[in-house]
C-alpha cells in the first residue's frame, strides 16, 4: 500500500531489483512487471469494489523515490479526480501537433532500427 494514498487501496508495484525508471528496465522484464500491474489492478478494483483504476508511473520528474514503481489507484465515478492531475492544453494548431508527432516518430524509428541490429 502507498503510505500516503490518493484513496484507500492505492497500491504500489515495486520490482525487487533496482531499476530507476521504465527506460532502465530490461526488455525481458517488461512483460512480467506489467503482468503484475494487471493482476494488482484487477485485485484493487475487485477488492475495493471500485469502478476502475488509475495506473501511473513517473520517470525522474515527480518521481519521489529513485526506484521504478507503478501506482494502482482505485477509482469511483464522481470521486473528485478529473482525468489527469494536471491541466491539459490543446496544441495551438495542427501544424504544431505535426511537428511534435514527427519528432517523436523519428526517434521511435531510430530506436527500432538500432534494436534490430
Amino acid at each position: 500500500l502507498d503510505h500516503r494514498p490518493v484513496f484507500p487501496g492505492h497500491c504500489l508495484l515495486i520490482p525487487k531489483q533496482h531499476y530507476e525508471t521504465l527506460i532502465d528496465l530490461p526488455a525481458n522484464l517488461i512483460e512480467p512487471v506489467f503482468r503484475g500491474v494487471q493482476l494488482l489492478a484487477r485485485a484493487v478494483e475487485t477488492g475495493m469494489q471500485a469502478h476502475g483504476t488509475f495506473v501511473a508511473m513517473n520517470n525522474r520528474v515527480s518521481q519521489s523515490v529513485a526506484h521504478l514503481h507503478v501506482h494502482v489507484v482505485p477509482r469511483r465515478r464522481k470521486d473528485g479526480l478529473r482525468g489527469f492531475f494536471w491541466p491539459r492544453y490543446p496544441y495551438k494548431s495542427d501544424e504544431e501537433a505535426e511537428v511534435v508527432q514527427q519528432a517523436i516518430r523519428a526517434v521511435v524509428q531510430e530506436l527500432n532500427e538500432s534494436s534490430a541490429q
